[in-house]
Formats: C-alpha cells, structure tokens, sequence
C-alpha cells in the first residue's frame, strides 16, 4: 500500500497493469507451445533468409541483393506479429543470450530456446536442399569478396550489437511484441542488409548461418558467425545498461516465471 499512495506499484502490481508480461510467457506448462513456436518461427526466417540466395542463384540473379536482404527483415516482423506473444519470437541465439544476461529471462530456458532454434534451422536449410540441391552455396553467410576474415568478424559484431539494442529497446520484457518490435526489429534486419551484405552477409544469427553450413558440410567461416553475433550480444548488453541502466523490478519478475509473479503476489 506504501508504494500506491507514493503513486509509484510495486512490481506485483506493476505486472497487474502490464499482463502481458505475464499468464502464457511464464507458465512453465506451456514451454512446448513455445519451443514450437521458436522451431517454426526460425525455420520460416532461415528458409527467407537463406533462400533468397539459393532462388537468386537458381534464377540466374531474378532475385537481387537488396530483395535478399529485405525479405527476411519482412518475415522477422511477420513472426513477431503473428507470435511474439508467445515465445518472444526470439529466432535467434544471441537475442536469446541477450535477454537472459539482461536478466529478463531465466538461464534455465536459455537451452531449450536455442535447441529450438537450431531445429528450425536445420530443418530449413534441409528443406532447401531438398528441393534445390546446394546451389548458391545454400544461401549460406560469407565474407565478401577481398573481405578477410576479421573485416567481416568486425561488421558481425557491430551489426548484432546494434540489433540487439534495437531489440531490448522494443521488446516487453523478454518478448518482441507489438507495432513497435515487429517494425523497428524488422526494419533493423533489412537497413542492416542493404548496406553491410556485401562485407559480411549482415547474419547477426548464428543458426541463420550454421544451418546452411552444416547441411552443406562446409565449416571454413562458419566461426565468424557465431563468435560475432555472441561477441555483439554481450557489447548490445553492456551499451542498453550505459542508456537506460539495470532492468526494472517488473522485468526481472519476468524472468523468474509463475513462482515470481506468485511469491511477488503474496508478498504484497
């Protein structure tokens, strides 16, 4: 009651005004729904993703460089609409890293999402072999041409650390939802693309470039795309605290699931 006649709820009242940090994104019952959903949601964006290349390259160049890079920024704010409210519509692990060192999610789910996620993947990446073989190199992500490796570890770096800002300065709590994620996250991905394609593929999403390389068989870059993204994750953390500082009561809440919200209840 203290905090209420200061004009200012404490956070068990707090996620009373703001539900949807709450009933399905912290019901552990649930986590299957949500594990499909990262499943299904990163196969659409690497099947965009990677497939751009892999028609553009079949079509003798009918998709260009800039729908490459575009498309995917489309799919990314499709999924967030259709289901960031149920898992947050991550589809990546370096966001998924980001929001559990943010402390708006639990460590423990950290492995499912990104089990999930390399599914996903995989299962796109197959789907695209499938049908097309390993034509344009399966869409995968590579330096560009007279781009040595560190030049395109450097723009992976800057690029996911910049989305990542992106992304925590838009998301509820761990989730990307609504009008301001879907258009911001997206648009992020495409503007990134459009520039930086040419240096680095602009992944930002380790799975978006391991899948292709797995079911290609070809590891010779694929480092660049994992320690990049993670290493850019880790440097959009420490930039969005210098901006706005430690997360708030309510997002930490968040993070601890069902038991939080209920302990937070019952404390007050």
């Amino acid at each position: 009651m203290e905090s209420t006649e200061r004009g200012s709820p404490d956070p068990a009242q707090q996620l009373m005004i703001h539900p949807q940090l709450t009933p399905d994104f912290l019901d552990s019952s649930l986590e299957w729904r949500r594990f499909f959903a990262e499943i299904w949601g990163t196969f659409l964006l690497v099947l965009v993703a990677a497939g751009g290349g892999v028609v553009g390259a079949m079509s003798n160049g009918r998709v260009t460089l800039a729908m490459m890079v575009v498309a995917p920024g489309l799919m990314v704010m499709a999924i967030i609409y259709f289901m960031g409210p149920v898992s947050g519509a991550h589809l990546n692990p370096a966001v998924t890293l980001a929001f559990a060192v943010r402390r708006n999610f639990p460590w423990k789910r950290v492995p499912g999402y990104i089990v999930g996620q390399l599914i996903g993947g995989i299962c796109a990446a197959g789907f695209l072999r499938a049908m097309f073989g390993t034509i344009g190199a399966l869409g995968a992500t590579l330096p560009g041409s007279g781009v040595t490796s560190g030049k395109a570890l450097a723009m992976e770096v800057v690029l996911t650390a910049a989305l990542v800002n992106t992304i925590l300065g838009t998301a509820s709590g761990a989730r990307n939802i609504g009008t301001n994620g879907a258009i911001a996250v997206g648009g992020y991905i495409a503007l990134a693309g459009l520039w930086s394609a040419p240096v680095s593929g602009a992944s930002m999403n380790p799975v978006r470039s391991f899948a292709p390389d797995l079911v290609r068989g070809d590891f010779s870059t694929t480092w660049i795309y994992i320690v990049g993204p993670v290493a850019g994750a880790l440097i959009g953390v420490a930039f969005e605290w210098i901006l706005k500082g430690k997360p708030t009561a309510a997002g930490k809440i968040a993070a601890e699931g069902t038991l939080g919200v209920e302990a937070a209840g019952h404390d007050s």
